[in-house]
């Protein structure tokens, strides 16, 4: 592996990357943690440093590469650059994620995807349950249930043309939005009040013994188990 090949895996400067190993400078918690786990290393092989982090909870502090305090300030591009790298998975767990189904752009990146044999799964609320309900009510609008049906809408050209595509609906009380691409995800929390391009956003990386990301990923598994496949009566409302 390169060095700028590490810095784009864990997003830092090429340059920092060449200090840690001409200078022996010690990396950033997290950035040991994260070019460890990139390397499959144990980080104490690569780092003789009295920082390293032992416990639990300073591993999943590890885990976030940062945090926003507002969707809408997530810069514009990063929806697409960690699914862009993913091979494996792709996951979106959403009530209605409206503003991904109306991007041309996510769409050819699903079948590109799914045709490289990655699993791909769009999660979305089932319009007529109670938490759908709900949530509208919380973010003040009442039209989630409309709001999931043209998102259902957007995506129909996909359910014919790549079956493979898994979309099924949930009836879960979703305390966070989760966008899932392999060992990166963004975590979209809900707020009560405020709709949640309002709400913070986290930006996970996944680190062997964190935690912290892989209770999100949890979160996504239980959710597609209980969920059902589309019915055309759930994008008509008929």
């Amino acid at each position: 592996m390169t060095i700028q090949d590490l810095a784009d895996a864990i997003g830092v400067n090429p340059k920092t990357v060449e200090r840690w190993i001409t200078q022996d400078k010690p990396p950033y918690r997290r950035h040991q943690y994260a070019a460890a786990a990139k390397l499959g290393m144990n980080v104490t092989s690569l780092w003789d440093d009295s920082r390293a982090v032992e416990s639990s909870a300073d591993l999943s502090k590890a885990e976030i590469v940062t945090v926003y305090p507002h969707r809408h300030l997530v810069p514009a591009g990063l929806w697409r650059e960690i699914y862009g790298r993913a091979d494996k998975h792709v996951d979106v767990l959403v009530y209605a994620g409206l503003w991904l189904s109306e991007d041309p752009q996510f769409h050819r990146l699903l079948k590109e995807k799914v045709e490289k044999n990655a699993q791909v799964r769009i999660l979305l609320g089932d319009p007529i349950c109670a938490a759908v309900r709900q949530r509208g009510i919380d973010e003040g609008h009442g039209i989630m249930d409309g709001k999931i049906r043209n998102a259902l809408m957007n995506y129909r050209p996909l359910f014919a043309s790549h079956p493979e595509i898994g979309f099924r609906l949930h009836d879960a009380t979703l305390y966070n939005s989760l966008f899932r691409a392999d060992d990166e995800m963004l975590v979209n929390t809900h707020v009560y009040g405020i709709g949640a391009y309002m709400a913070p956003v986290l930006h996970l990386r996944r680190i062997p013994g964190g935690g912290l990301f892989d209770t999100y990923a949890n979160s996504i598994e239980q959710t597609w188990g209980g969920a059902r496949q589309v019915a055309d009566h759930d994008i008509t409302g008929a």
